[in-house]
């Protein structure tokens, strides 16, 4: 079963969910008219994210700033959740595309190059960055036969240059390392990452109140991978749940803004949440405050910051993008997808923002297994 039809039942349950909180707003269009998204109508097919060995269900996206190693400015890396057979949590490999479609594997990760150091063995997820040096950080979140009753902590698996594993970090709460942002400082990098795996898979499809949202601070070294200074909950008590249609909800998404305010896609309840002072937070905000719930939302995945400071999401539960300002109000939408039934769902997970002056929003489409842009 692709995970567009298996999301698919998920997004029924939430779809109601959507017409709470916002207003439909009917004057969507004149309302963006500022709006990041409104500089875009093309939506262009880069190329297949599916590798040699078949892995498929591209989740995590980073477009990669500076060249070093096999890493080149401009290119795009992807990492895939589900193996060929389309198990969830068992896919075990990184892409890099380039502009104009050339597809390279950066690294394949195999259960040996992390034994011992990985909890549950690998199953690459949306949590992908790359780190001044070209220290590439991505989260496992794995299962033994793509169910999340099998699911097992994971870590955060670090790479160099050349795509080769070089650590691994576990413990500290890390426990099903779902998405990330990261804001590096002089040679520190404080690496955000949502966690879904906090008493999930013990309450059996039941919805818990423990989702977490981990700041974890890495020293980095010229020519040795990062070390760990620390790791501080700077966000709890997200609703989330295994789920057999879409392996887990719960907070996804992680995107700093300017003012140094942390924004939280909340996944289950369609909401988006903000923290502030997220790199300088001592303890957990709970859940922050809520910027923007319901309204276009509808299980909102990946997460980015536009260059005008808004926030973007992607959503999971019918294929659309949606736009909304820092003070809350979602300004402008379009569908990214809009095969299957319903439409779009299940097909979109991460994303990120291109650089330079034409910009764009570089999206993984599920659907297909594909990188797209909109520009």
């Amino acid at each position: 079963m692709s995970v567009r039809r298996q999301v698919a039942a998920a997004a029924v349950i939430t779809g109601a969910i959507a017409a709470i909180g916002l207003a439909a707003m009917p004057a969507a269009q004149a309302a963006g008219r500022g709006a990041y998204l409104s500089r875009f109508s093309t939506l262009t097919t880069i190329a297949s994210t599916v590798p040699d060995n078949g892995d498929v269900n591209p989740y995590g996206v980073f477009v990669i700033k500076q060249s070093t190693g096999r890493l080149r400015k401009g290119d795009v890396l992807v990492s895939n959740f589900n193996d060929k057979a389309n198990e969830q949590g068992t896919g075990s490999t990184i892409v890099s595309v380039t502009a104009r479609g050339h597809v390279t594997v950066f690294a394949h990760i195999t259960p040996a190059m992390v034994a011992g150091g990985c909890p549950g063995g690998v199953g690459l997820t949306t949590a992908l960055e790359v780190l001044p040096g070209g220290w590439v950080v991505v989260g496992s979140t794995p299962s033994t036969n793509g169910m999340a009753a099998t699911a097992k902590a994971g870590c955060l698996i670090v790479l160099n240059s050349m795509g080769r594993v070089v650590e691994t970090i576990t413990g500290h709460g890390i426990n099903g390392p779902w998405d990330s942002a990261v804001y590096s400082h002089g040679m520190v990098s404080d690496l955000f990452v949502t966690n879904v795996l906090n008493g999930t898979v013990a309450a059996g499809g039941k919805v818990v109140h423990r989702g977490a949202v981990l700041r974890v601070a890495l020293r980095r070294h010229w020519d040795t991978p990062p070390t760990l200074l620390g790791v501080t909950t700077i966000g709890s008590g997200y609703a989330e749940q295994t789920n057999s249609a879409a392996f887990v909800l719960g907070p996804t998404g992680l995107g700093l803004g300017r003012d140094d305010t942390l924004y939280v896609a909340e996944t289950d309840t369609n909401e988006v949440f903000a923290i502030s002072h997220a790199v300088f937070r001592a303890g957990s905000s709970g859940t922050g405050r809520v910027l923007t719930m319901g309204g276009k939302l509808n299980m909102p995945l990946g997460l980015a910051i536009a260059p005008t400071g808004d926030v973007l999401t992607v959503n999971g539960g019918d294929g659309r993008v949606v736009e909304t300002t820092p003070s809350g109000m979602q300004v402008d939408w379009r569908f990214l997808d809009t095969s299957g039934s319903p439409r779009g769902a299940g097909a979109l997970f991460g994303l990120a923002v291109g650089h330079g002056p034409r910009g764009g929003v570089y999206y993984v489409d599920d659907a297909t297994n594909t990188l797209r842009l909109l520009h």
